[in-house]
């Protein structure tokens, strides 16, 4: 069974494990989630919750978005996203979904943005190492040869080359959860996660995990 969250990352922090070993965390700010939607098998060809979470104004919602929130009657929300599940008939829309479905120990996967670069050159956005940094070699960080003039005299698809570095969605697998705290909605998982601070992210147990 898939179970997930929407949250906001708060940042990083050490915390210190029993044995007095100091761990780097990332906090974020897991829920209440609201199920918005159930979808069923019978009605919709697949088991899955929508689930929302950050309030919103009324005035910044169209027509349709605020009739389908008020079949929760649980107010208005920023983020709407969808988990695919086993035992979605069993969710009553307007339930709400907390952190501590999640456990110590629970291994997870964390979706989020990866933060904006802007245009970034081949060294920076793939790792390339460069030419020469003596003087005169007039090569320090161009790509290089990147399509022989007689043959295949053009450029291959998917070169990896200058551009936009960044701003895109990030899945981080396996991150173990350090701590779960219900009563401030936060969980702490070992490791970083993509995004910046005040970034929304998503939060599902692990694929590669049992």
């Amino acid at each position: 069974m898939e179970k997930g969250l929407i949250g906001r990352k708060l940042g990083m922090t050490q915390v210190f494990s029993d044995e007095g070993a100091a761990i780097s965390v990332t906090v974020i700010e897991a829920g209440p989630c609201v199920v918005i939607q159930k979808k069923t098998r019978e009605t919709d060809g697949y088991d899955a919750v929508q689930i929302g979470f950050g309030r919103k104004k009324t005035k910044r919602i169209t027509k349709p978005l605020q009739g389908h929130f008020k079949k929760a009657d649980k107010g208005f929300f920023q983020f709407l996203r969808e988990f695919r599940i086993d035992n979605a008939g069993e969710y009553e829309v307007g339930a709400e979904l907390n952190v501590d479905i999640f456990a110590v120990g629970d291994y997870v996967d964390i979706v989020g943005t990866s933060k904006g670069r802007g245009f970034a050159g081949g060294v920076k956005r793939h790792g390339f190492k460069g030419g020469r940094a003596t003087h005169g070699s007039m090569f320090h960080r161009a790509p290089g040869s990147i399509g022989a003039s007689a043959d295949p005299s053009r450029v291959f698809k998917g070169t990896k080359l200058p551009g936009h570095m960044g701003d895109r969605r990030v899945t981080v697998q396996n991150l173990v959860v350090f701590s779960v705290r219900p009563e401030r909605n936060l969980i702490l998982v070992k490791g970083s996660v993509p995004g910046s601070m005040n970034g929304f992210v998503l939060i599902k147990n692990a694929v590669k995990k049992s």
